[in-house]
Order: C-alpha cells, then sequence, then structure tokens
C-alpha cells in the first residue's frame, strides 16, 4: 500500500530489508544466497512504473526471499544439497512466476536442511539456522531460513513448502503465520527434493505463504492459487460470534507438553470470548493413531525419491494406504459437517535445542522431561496434512523455557478447499491473543520488523 501511494519506494524498502539482514542475519544465517544487482534493477523499474500511474498487481515492487528448494530463474537454488552447489534455473517455478507477475521482486534465498528432510534447517553448504527468538534452537525445518527471514522483517513474506509440516513447524517455532494450502491449489512444479526433481508434483507436498500477517496469507493465496486448479471457497463466517470450533489438544499418541498446551487452551478460551461455540470434547470418527501413523508412511513414500537408501513403500502398499487416506477423509468431511475449523496443536513443543548428531530416526526429544520419538513430531501434521486439509500456523503466545521466550502456534484447520477460513480465523486468534511480535534480536537492534 505504501509503495502504491508513493509513500515509500521499491528500492528504499530493498535497502531497509538488505540493513536488516545485515544486522540479524550473521547470527541467524537465514538467507543463503543473494541477488541483489538485478533485483536493485528491478526495483528501480517498479519506483519508475509507479511514478507513471502504473501498477504491476497486489505486490507492486515488494522485495522477498523464496525458499531454496524452490527454483528461481537465474539465482542458485541448491535443496540444500552438495550436488546442486552451482545449480542456477532457467526459469521460475510456476509459483515463482505467479509472484513475480504480481510484483514481487526475488533478492534472495533461504536456507533449508538438505532436500528439506527435517524439522531443523542445517547443511553442509550454509551451515545451520538458528531461531531469532533463542539462537541456541531450531527455527523448524524445512522452510527454517524462511520463517527466520520473515520474522526478523529481511523479508516481506516468503515463499515456503510443506509436505510433513515443514510451513507449519517453522512458522510455529519463529512466531509467525504460515499457510499449509488445500492439497492442488497451488502449482508445485520447480520443487528441489532430488538432483534431477523439480519436473513432477507429488502427493501430499504444498507450497504455502510465509508472512507476518494472516490478512497477508489470503492476498497471497489469492496471487499464487491457480486457474486450473481447484479453487478455494470464500469464507463465509462474518465474525468469530457463532463460529463452530472443535478444540483437540489431546491424545494418547500426540501428548504434547503442558506449557504448550495451556497456551493453547487459553487461545481457545479467547475465541469462546469473542462469541465463538468451543467444542473441547468433538473428535472426528476415526482411529487417529492409526491416521497419523498412515500419514507419517503416505508423506514417507512422497518423499522417499530424496532417500538414496530407497525406503519408499512399494506401489501396491501406496495404494493400499491411499485407501485408508480416503475412508479418513470421508471422516474428516463429515466432521466438518458440524465445524467450521479444528484448533489443534502444530507439534508436540516449542522450538528445542539444536539436534543434528547422529541419524534423524534415532534421535529422541524430550515432552515434559520425557523422551519422545523425533518422528512424533510430525503426528498433528501428518493427521492433518496427508489428509489434504488446509491449516495455518498462527501465533498464539509464548512459553519460558530455560530462560528463553518462544513463540506458541496453534493449527487452524479447515475443510478441503476452505483454506479462507482457516485464515480468517487465525486473524481474529492473531487480535485476540499474542499474534506477531518481533523476535529479541531485532529489538537487541533497536528496531522493529
Amino acid at each position: 500500500v505504501a509503495i502504491a501511494a508513493g509513500r515509500l519506494g521499491s528500492e528504499e524498502l530493498l535497502d531497509l530489508c538488505l540493513a536488516r539482514l545485515a544486522a540479524v542475519d550473521p547470527a541467524v544465517n537465514a538467507v543463503c544466497t543473494l541477488a541483489v544487482d538485478p533485483a536493485r534493477a528491478r526495483c528501480r523499474e517498479a519506483d519508475a512504473a509507479i511514478a507513471r500511474g502504473e501498477s504491476w498487481g497486489p505486490l507492486h515492487g515488494l522485495p522477498i526471499t523464496i525458499k531454496d528448494a524452490i527454483e528461481v530463474a537465474g539465482i542458485r537454488s541448491t535443496g540444500g544439497a552438495e550436488v546442486l552447489r552451482d545449480h542456477v534455473p532457467a526459469a521460475d517455478a510456476p509459483a515463482v512466476a505467479a509472484l513475480r507477475a504480481a510484483g514481487a521482486i526475488v533478492f534472495g534465498k533461504t536456507n533449508v536442511p538438505q532436500w528439506s528432510s527435517d524439522w531443523q534447517t542445517y547443511n553442509s553448504l550454509f551451515g545451520t539456522t538458528n531461531n531469532p527468538h533463542d539462537l541456541t534452537r531450531t527455527p523448524g525445518g524445512s522452510s527454517g531460513g524462511a520463517a527466520a527471514a520473515v520474522a526478523c522483517g529481511m523479508s516481506a513474506f516468503e515463499l515456503g513448502t510443506d509436505i510433513g509440516g515443514s510451513v507449519r513447524v517453522p512458522a510455529a517455532f519463529c512466531g509467525v503465520y504460515g499457510l499449509k494450502p488445500s492439497w492442488g491449489v497451488i502449482p508445485t512444479l520447480g520443487y528441489l527434493d532430488a538432483p534431477d526433481g523439480g519436473l513432477t508434483e507429488s502427493d501430499v507436498n504444498v507450497f504455502g505463504p510465509i508472512a507476518r500477517s494472516a490478512a497477508d496469507l489470503a492476498m497471497l493465496l489469492d496471487v499464487l492459487a491457480a486457474a486450473d486448479r481447484p479453487v478455494p471457497r470464500p469464507c463465509t463466517v462474518a465474525s468469530p460470534v457463532g463460529l463452530r470450533v472443535a478444540a483437540w489438544f489431546d491424545h494418547p499418541s500426540m501428548v504434547i507438553d503442558s506449557a504448550t498446551s495451556a497456551v493453547l487452551e487459553a487461545a481457545a478460551d479467547a475465541l469462546e470470548a469473542q462469541g465463538a461455540l468451543v467444542d473441547r470434547a468433538a473428535r472426528p470418527a476415526l482411529d487417529a493413531e492409526e491416521a497419523w501413523r498412515t500419514g507419517i508412511r503416505l508423506i514417507g513414500a512422497a518423499i522417499s525419491v530424496s532417500d538414496e537408501t530407497d525406503r519408499g513403500p512399494s506401489h501396491r502398499e501406496w495404494m493400499l494406504l491411499d485407501r485408508r487416506r480416503a475412508r479418513h477423509r470421508l471422516a474428516w468431511a463429515e466432521f466438518f459437517q458440524s465445524f467450521d475449523v479444528l484448533l489443534c496443536p502444530v507439534t508436540l513443543v516449542p522450538a528445542f535445542p539444536h539436534l543434528q548428531s547422529g541419524y534423524w530416526g534415532d534421535r529422541t526429544v524430550a515432552v515434559d522431561g520425557v523422551a519422545r520419538p523425533y518422528l512424533d513430531l510430525e503426528a498433528w501434521l501428518a493427521l492433518v496434512g496427508a489428509a489434504y486439509l488446509p491449516s495455518v500456523s498462527a501465533p498464539v503466545g509464548r512459553v519460558e523455557v530455560a530462560g528463553a521466550s518462544l513463540p506458541v502456534g496453534v493449527q487452524v484447520v479447515a475443510p478441503y478447499l476452505h483454506d479462507d477460513t482457516a485464515i480468517r480465523v487465525a486473524e481474529w486468534l492473531g487480535e485476540c491473543t499474542h499474534g506477531y511480535h518481533p523476535p529479541l534480536i531485532v529489538e537487541a537492534n533497536g528496531e522493529r520488523a
């Protein structure tokens, strides 16, 4: 809006992003590749267009970064893998092309784990990305660099990917908003999950925006949703008053830590105080543990192309899993006949300390002092994502852990193609709870994100 009104120049905004990057990124390490000169030239063109009374679209002149797992023409795009160290795509991923067509200007790429296969963000090419709220902790993965960059104000917004929580976890850990859209709405060609990746689309995987407000997610979904894809439906709920909400924060096989649970319960209470009808007992008619473990196996099949040991299921096994998923999707559809949204955890804990030793499958994470398998971090994520449902990770509070104040996010889940409803409810939650606040590293530099 400021650019369109002439109150702020595109080049001026680029310089502000670069200044923020120079001030905080040496400690955070979110941005792994810069392409400043072509971006600056494009910013000047954007400013000249505004002076002539022209508009390129809703994102006119906004400087942005893009997750390094997504191909961007003319800018090194590696997927976090040594084998693609020098890979410079000749063409944009379709989603990137859509952002550029709406006026956005790409000036850099953000860090990922190799082939986007972790809930942390580190690789041998660019090192470790740190959480801007506590540098000793992970920003989440695999869009960890993306969420950290947005949280710190290095980028106007980001485009991430999510197959097993790779938008939702970093958004929660970094205290920003992230949309995992309904599967199939946004094209995912140009995704680097293997040396020859980018030419096909994977099951479960989506591209989704990361931003500092839910309203920005809505605008970006409009830009990114492709005309030849399933069309998200507009939100028909005008306010929290009468909103039908199911709140599900506990399950024996998906136990979350008590401090996170308290924040999520308070968020449900806050929405209820705004007039929402909150049901804390309603559950979909499915075996939750069987559903999320089926989801994890489907996700494992989708990412098996990145695994050199070829641990993926056979085609027959995948088809049987897909049939189970079809039953789960029917159960979800029936459940959402009675509810507008579901509130549930993003994952079991807030941002945890860097954990990089050994094989990831052998790692554990402490939940209220009890060691839980690392794979269990995916439980709530797979339950929702593998069923193709849209979900917004929204910041709703903070917890104090070992002297650090860490954000907590909630998943706002809606029926398939009701992405706008999930976004709108996330916006209302932001208004009555914590919402986005700049990380301490930004405040320590005397700046506002």
